[in-house]
């Protein structure tokens, strides 16, 4: 049956040939938060090996045809599995349809496209090194997670579902991440998963060698397993003593939350939440004394990004509602607007804020890696004269905080601060300069996207950051998820997407330096030079093999 299903894929061609690709790379990514579906990895790679084998079998004996053929199939396998795993941005531009709405279907189907060159360009890469063995397999694990990096990079990059991410759909195969990080798991993933596709191979030519590659990927696979076993098992860090928290998720949609009228509304909304007010469902990352009244306790309130339908800096009144509204030695960490300058056009920056129990904005940190056409316009002169405006409305768009810093508040560790989407970027969540903070703090605003996909992989990429930092993530979110994320990426407790509630929790400890925090992304590297030795060494004994008349 196996040998069938193969053969199907290898002998298609045409239109065929490209929805198979199209239909296998949407399989893929259903792998992916909220489904976390990993074994179809073992269906969707083994078949984009297939269509490869036989796009490249036929008669194209120059090397560039081979690589045109080969990058065609990657896009339409990594088209397909974006648009089916990144449909839901289309929300955004739903918000306020009567303006943006017409740019929905443009959004939904260019960023895939785009996204999907990647893939394309990977897979031209593995077909420079492609074989009839178990090698191609490493060719394909090659090219993949090399564009998987260098899409986390290239033009700002966005990493969003990673294959890495796939790959460690739930939290034991997550451990891994803290070794080698998600690109890493990215190349271990096209290697494992795709592995199958041996099985198909005829057995005079595979030999021996492909029982043996089959073998080493399952001991592969049973080692990251193993590890994570163990990592789980062990003792973790004990609870920072002395900090008590409290998240507060409102659950406002984001169209009424630039309404003018609404100001006073919201603001309220937010203080009576706060202590426990309105109905508001309680949450409890532990069990004992769940339900705490008021703020007695609480040693830092959490409130989500962008808060304040206002600058908070320019209403007086409601700085002095905050300090009403804190105990003594209580602080607000908040998202909330910025602004300098006194003259227009002024520089505005989407902020967090430190504010003591006097009404006292003790710190600040402004969001330095800015989502493209939500938070600024790219080429914003060329756009604006197209019509085109950012979808926060904020005249100019944000400007970009100079840097990524710890901010330390009182009665607490130091803490890295992520807004939004900053936390989906591997490798840059903490500063490199040896001041290493004790949690992450991500507050963001789902909102943009209603009840779809988007928020359940936004909270997985926060639990893979804990796992690749080894430090814990607090998530504060204006509609879902929130959560108490510990350092091996377990929550300890959430609200659910669209509640209305407040979560009381301790804050996990830190865990020790990681591997991958240590040393970042070189154990990527020494896998894809030791990928790339394999693969020299195959082709030149493919051409010793073939004699001085082989062509390629």
């Amino acid at each position: 049956m196996l040998q069938r299903f193969a053969d199907t894929l290898v002998l298609s061609w045409g239109r065929r040939r490209a929805a198979f690709a199209l239909f296998f790379g949407a399989v893929a990514a259903l792998a992916q938060a909220p489904l976390g579906a990993f074994p179809v990895l073992l269906v969707s790679l083994p078949a984009l090996v297939w269509l490869l084998d036989g796009a490249l079998s036929q008669s194209r004996p120059t090397l560039p045809a081979r690589m045109r053929v080969a990058a065609l199939i990657g896009w339409l396998f990594g088209f397909g599995y974006f648009l089916a795993g990144l449909w839901w941005i289309g929300g955004a531009f739903l918000v306020e349809a009567e303006d943006f709405g017409w740019m929905m279907p443009f959004a939904v189907l260019i960023m895939p496209a785009g996204l999907a060159l990647f893939w394309g360009l990977g897979s031209a890469l593995a077909a420079a090194f492609w074989t009839e063995d178990w090698r191609r397999i490493v060719a394909l694990a090659f090219g993949l997670a090399l564009v998987e990096w260098l899409r986390g990079h290239v033009l700002t990059g966005f990493p969003w579902n990673a294959l890495g991410d796939g790959f460690a759909a739930n939290t034991l195969m997550m451990q891994p991440a803290a070794l080698v990080g998600v690109y890493g798991l990215s190349f271990l993933a096209v290697l494992i998963f795709a592995a199958p596709a041996v099985l198909t191979d005829p057995l005079p030519q595979s030999g021996r060698g492909r029982f043996a590659f089959l073998l080493a990927v399952a001991l592969l696979f049973a080692g990251l397993a193993g590890y994570g076993a163990v990592r789980l098992a062990g003792t973790g860090s004990a609870d920072v003593a002395g900090v008590r928290l409290r998240l507060v998720q409102p659950a406002i949609a984001q169209r009424d939350k630039w309404v003018p009228e609404n100001r006073q509304w919201i603001f309220d909304s937010y203080l009576s939440l706060s202590v426990g007010a309105d109905g508001a469902s309680v949450g409890e990352a532990h069990a004992a004394d769940a339900g705490t009244a008021g703020l007695e306790g609480i040693t830092h309130l959490v409130w989500p990004e962008s808060v304040f339908p206002f600058l908070l800096t320019e209403e007086p009144e409601a700085l002095s509602a905050i300090a009403a509204l804190l105990p003594e030695n209580t602080s607000l960490l908040t998202g909330a607007l910025r602004a300098e300058g006194e003259t227009r056009p002024r520089d505005f920056f989407n902020s967090i804020y430190v504010i003591d129990s006097d009404g006292t904005i003790q710190d600040a940190y402004d969001k330095v890696h800015l989502v493209p056409f939500g938070e600024y316009l790219p080429l914003r002169g060329v756009l604006e004269s197209l019509g085109l405006e950012n979808l926060t409305k904020v005249p100019g768009g944000f400007t970009a905080g100079y840097r990524r810093r710890p901010i330390t508040p009182v009665l607490a560790p130091p803490f890295s601060p992520l807004i939004c989407y900053e936390i989906a970027f591997p490798g840059e969540v903490v500063n490199r300069d040896g001041s290493r903070p004790g949690w992450m703090l991500n507050v963001t605003n789902d909102a943009w996207f209603g009840e779809s996909i988007g928020p359940y992989q936004h909270l997985h990429q926060a639990r893979m950051r804990a796992v690749e930092e080894g430090l814990p993530v607090v998530r504060a979110a204006n509609t879902g998820v929130s959560a108490v994320i510990d350092a091996r990426g377990r929550i300890r407790g959430s609200i659910a997407l669209g509640d209305v509630g407040i979560l009381d929790a301790n804050l996990p400890g830190a865990e020790p330096l990681t591997v991958h925090a240590r040393l970042g992304d070189a154990p990527l590297a020494v896998m894809l030079l030791v990928a790339l030795g394999v693969l020299v060494r195959g082709r030149m004994r493919a051409a010793r093999d073939q004699g001085p008349g082989a062509t390629g």
